[in-house]
């Protein structure tokens, strides 16, 4: 896809331009941060001769007298964990950053959110800088873009917008394209007054990927008759889901859905404990379809594993609506398998936007296992720390330390899931089998584990542990009910 008018993706492209917004309404950070804050700080003007990469890095401009010097603080974060976050997203669409303006207001001015003045200096920023587009690591109304757009060179867009630009960039089979297409038409539709020339036509920019009509400009009749043809599709996907649910609900196979954070490695464990093959990367939200595979567990029980689309902070409303259908598999699983990055600085933040998600979705009574990854990536002390802390808290703990990159703690993480289970659960039996019961024999092998054996002339006598459903499918072969 064009990343601009007169641009590609392709190798060589020039990436777009853009000048990054950051906006804090008053939100203050926690005090232990506001002080790391200030110890860095102080420790960077302490230095005489900034680093190379310091003097390299995009120029950062301080708030005009409508704001104070402070950057931008978004809830949970601090302004730079805030910022590089903002950066990952703006990276995952293709986009280089060449400014920073960063503003702390008391409350969001009506008329363009940052006031008159910080438009004037952004303005000038984006001209100097030859910026292709401004973003906004904030929600912007109708009325906040379309005056913004007016006063400034280039195309302005809010975090909204790049996050469904992202999401249509990944969108792979013609169920997230449908899921896309609707999450971009529900919010654009609000917006088609005051959007002039950027949206006259499909446009190849970060933002302007548009949902495939011909004409954004097209009146509010059409665009509705559209959402309303895509949430009968989307409607029909989930009927056909629900059946194929059903066929697979005939036989006890319980699902295990993976949740998380974009970018804390829900891809690379599933293709640890699956063998699957499905996409890892380091760019936000490179997994949208939902992917099954069926592993076994320590007890031989078969289970479906689920991959799942990421969460992130702010997650547009619109797309936790558009993707219900997939994220189905998330409210039809048994247990969740929450995927934590072990090495993130913020990782309680991120845990509470996970939790606010999965409240939407009415999963938050469901068992969760919580999976610290990336402890490949923690040094030695803050991992001997970690093990410490779950030790002490077992066996009550529901935390389990894993790197999926390199397979280190995936049979304890296997060994939890199977503790979790509650559907056919395991139990033990004594069974007698003649020996000319080839069939029965391999599938006790194949789906129990069998802790003695003896040999009766012809038959063999058993004592196992297995799946409830298939002990009952042998009971005639059961020696005594256990």
């Amino acid at each position: 896809m064009a990343l601009a008018a007169g641009r590609s993706t392709g190798s060589g492209a020039k990436a777009e331009r853009a000048v990054l917004v950051g906006v804090d309404l008053g939100v203050r950070p926690s005090p232990n941060r506001a002080a790391a804050a200030v110890a860095r700080q102080a420790a960077m003007y302490a230095e005489a001769d900034p680093p190379a990469d310091q003097l390299a890095s995009p120029p950062s401009v301080s708030p005009s007298a409508e704001g104070d010097a402070s950057p931008a603080f978004s809830p949970g974060l601090d302004a730079e964990e805030s910022l590089a976050e903002f950066r990952e997203l703006v990276a995952s669409a293709g986009g280089l950053v060449a400014a920073e303006v960063f503003q702390r207001r008391g409350r969001p001015d009506p008329a363009t959110l940052i006031g008159s003045g910080k438009v004037e200096e952004i303005a000038g920023i984006a001209a100097s800088v030859e910026a292709d587009l401004v973003l906004f690591d904030h929600d912007l109304t109708p009325t906040q873009l379309r005056n913004l757009e007016a006063a400034l060179p280039c195309r302005v867009l809010d975090r909204t917008q790049l996050i469904l630009d992202i999401f249509a960039r990944h969108a792979r089979t013609s169920e997230g394209q449908l899921q896309v297409e609707l999450a971009q038409l529900e919010y654009m539709l609000p917006r088609l007054t005051g959007k002039g020339k950027a949206m006259s036509q499909l446009g190849g920019g970060i933002g302007t990927r548009g949902p495939g009509e011909t004409k954004l400009e097209t009146d509010r009749r059409r665009i509705q008759r559209r959402i309303d043809h895509l949430k009968e599709e989307l409607d029909s996907v989930r009927r056909v889901r629900s059946q194929q649910r059903r066929r697979r609900e005939s036989i006890p196979v319980p699902t295990v859905a993976l949740v998380g954070y974009t970018n804390a490695g829900k891809s690379t464990l599933f293709n640890q404990l699956t063998g699957a093959h499905v996409l890892q990367s380091s760019r936000m939200f490179a997994t949208l379809d939902p992917k099954l595979r069926a592993i076994e567990l320590p007890s031989r029980r078969k289970i479906l594993l689920s991959d799942t689309v990421g969460f992130i902070r702010n997650l547009p409303h619109t797309l936790v609506t558009s993707f219900r259908a997939t994220l189905e598999e998330v409210t039809q699983a048994e247990v969740l398998l929450h995927i934590r990055d072990a090495a993130s600085t913020y990782g309680e933040e991120q845990k509470s936007q996970v939790e606010k998600v999965l409240g939407e979705l009415d999963c938050l009574a469901k068992p969760r296992i919580e999976v610290l990854n990336k402890i490949d990536l923690l040094g030695q002390s803050e991992r001997l720390g970690l093990a410490q802390r779950i030790a002490a808290s077992a066996p009550n703990s529901n935390e389990v330390a894993v790197s999926a990159r390199t397979g280190e703690g995936m049979d304890a993480l296997l060994a939890a899931i199977d503790s979790a289970l509650n559907s056919d659960p395991v139990i033990d039996a004594e069974l007698r089998v003649p020996q000319h019961e080839g069939g029965v024999l391999a599938a006790i092998e194949a789906g129990m584990i069998v802790h003695a054996r003896e040999y009766e002339g012809n038959l063999v006598r058993l004592k196992v542990s297995g799946p409830a459903s298939l002990v009952g499918r042998l009971r005639k072969y059961r020696l005594r009910a256990e």
